[in-house]
Formats: C-alpha cells, structure tokens, sequence
C-alpha cells in the first residue's frame, strides 16, 4: 500500500514539472484549466462556495483523475 502512494507522488510531480516546462503543449494543461474554469464558475453561483475553493477544487479534481483515470 505503501508503494502505491509513493508511486502517485512519483508521478504527481513528473506531472507537475512536465506542465510547468511545457505549458501550454503539455497534454495535461488544458483538463486542468478546464477543471478550473468549470469549479470557479460553480463556485461563483453555488452560495456555499466561493469561486476560489471551486476553483482548487476543480483544477485537483481534473489533475487527480489525469493521474488516476
């Protein structure tokens, strides 16, 4: 079990390290703006939420389920 969550750190930062050297042309950008963009809408017209929980928490979703479909 041990090994499984080392392996999802592993590949949570080759993720990150390739979006932030890649930009743009990295496959997994633009799902987790999307993700953003859709949670900091929903948390805009959602009164329990703010629209910047809604965005952490749609940017995590989408970058969680790019890691782990």
């Amino acid at each position: 079990m041990a090994d499984n969550k080392n392996d999802f750190v592993e590949q949570a930062k080759e993720e990150l390290t390739g979006m932030a050297k890649e930009g743009m042309h990295h496959p997994g950008t633009k799902p987790v703006l999307t993700g953003a963009a859709v949670g900091a809408i929903a948390g805009a017209v959602l009164p329990v939420v703010t629209w910047p929980v809604g965005l952490a928490i749609g940017a995590g979703w989408m970058f969680y389920k790019r890691l782990r479909p």
